[in-house]
């Protein structure tokens, strides 16, 4: 059994940040555990730019963003594994792992910080009908391939989704010489951020046909088209409204799912909108000492959020382990209102004596409408936004000293207001 202050689950920049900043607090024995063969996550095959200018002010590819962390992880000394995959975790935070090196590992930790990230929503998930031919993948798999691999997914492209991902391969895609037809979105709003739309579309003269689905493949061995027909509002396809557009690659950006096998199996309690854990101002789960950051939490619109979040977990995670855990916590669950899907974190501790900034998304499009935060009946703030659309996240800062005032029998509440 080996002995760790800490143990980060996750060497992508969730799992990297969050271990620099426990440094800062003065963690020695920290350990970071990536699956993969390098640290970096996602970043990796992510070479657009992009990245970096809300934390660094510039503009940066995913590898740049990603190699200035990795730097800080080898400059500060904190020990990592790559290519070794955690295969469990136990409530009294023993982690178990595996590598072609040291074999299976035991580790014991005094805190845990959950960084696994997401995966792709693949076709298994969606029913769409017809045959099984080969050009069907997800927008990541074909990023991979383009991006690292060095190969061609096809000539003749549908995207299906406007999730970021898509909206970004639509452009790669187009600047290797691909006719990229179209970009189908099942609602009738994209789910991407309003600049890659811009960019990634609009510039390239690609269509977006919002409420717009496929409904069957076609083609034995290779693709050779797709049907696509409109949605009405429950988004079930309108009989007539069908076509057929040949094709050889059909590319998914359907949606991104948390990596959360670990949390569900050690028992932690789970948000049902996002999928991730419920956490406290700090993102420690409801299991005392374990922490969880970045996408295995939420899915985020930018890297720079999940970098500023990784923090919070790590320093919430030095706290705990040098025994500063605030003693007389008191715990308010925060009520999402109107309009808006979810919050993160899920609860605040009214004794913080911090202000505590709270993330939030939209479930549908605003124009000219207000965020506004109430507690206990009291509105502590009314933001007049241009536009609030679900592929952006947004966030409101409840005051210390508001918190100062609260009873655990008091609400907190966040909506939108047209």
């Amino acid at each position: 059994m080996l002995n760790y202050d800490l143990v980060v689950i996750g060497g992508g920049p969730a799992g990297m940040a969050a271990a620099l900043r426990a440094r800062d607090f003065g963690i020695r024995d920290i350990i970071i555990l990536e699956r993969a063969e390098t640290l970096g996550g996602i970043l990796e095959q992510c070479i657009h730019t992009g990245f970096g200018l809300h934390y660094f002010g510039e503009e940066l590819s995913g590898p740049e963003y990603a190699a200035r962390f990795i730097e800080l992880v080898e400059d500060q000394k904190i020990e990592y594994k790559v290519d070794t995959m955690v295969t469990d975790v136990t409530e009294d935070k023993v982690v178990t792992a595996v590598n072609k090196t040291d074999g299976l590992l035991k580790i014991q930790a005094k805190a845990v910080i959950l960084a696994m990230g997401c995966r792709e929503r693949p076709r298994g998930a969606l029913s769409i009908a017809g045959t099984r031919p080969s050009g069907i993948m997800t927008a990541g798999t074909a990023q991979k391939y383009v991006n690292l691999d060095g190969y061609m997914p096809g000539k003749e492209i549908v995207i299906l989704g406007s999730g970021d991902i898509g909206l970004i391969m639509a452009r790669r895609m187009t600047l290797e010489g691909a006719h990229v037809k179209m970009v189908c979105e099942l609602m009738p709003y994209s789910g991407g951020l309003t600049r890659n739309i811009v960019q990634c579309l609009d510039d390239f003269g690609i269509p977006l046909h919002l409420s717009t689905t496929v409904i069957a493949t076609h083609g034995n061995g290779r693709l050779e088209g797709v049907t696509i027909a409109k949605v009405d509002d429950k988004l079930n396809p309108i009989p007539g409204t069908e076509e057929y557009v040949a094709c050889d690659t059909l590319m998914l950006s359907v949606g991104l799912i948390p990596e959360n096998e670990l949390t569900k199996n050690i028992g932690i309690g789970m948000d049902r909108i996002t999928n991730g854990a419920v956490v406290n101002e700090m993102r420690e789960t409801d299991h005392e000492g374990i922490f969880a950051c970045g996408n295995v939490l939420h899915v985020h619109d930018l890297v720079d959020y999940v970098t500023l979040e990784a923090q919070i977990a790590g320093e919430g995670a030095a706290r705990y382990i040098l025994g500063q855990k605030a003693a007389a916590a008191e715990y308010l669950t925060l009520t999402a209102g109107n309009g808006v899907r979810y919050t993160v974190p899920q609860r605040v501790n009214i004794r913080s004596e911090e202000s505590v900034k709270v993330y939030f998304r939209v479930g549908r499009i605003y124009k000219n409408a207000k965020v506004v935060l109430t507690c206990a009946g009291k509105v502590v703030s009314s933001k007049k936004k241009v536009k609030l659309a679900p592929g952006e996240m947004e966030n409101v800062i409840i005051p210390n000293e508001v918190l100062a005032t609260l009873t655990v029998n008091d609400e907190i509440k966040i909506e939108v207001e047209e």
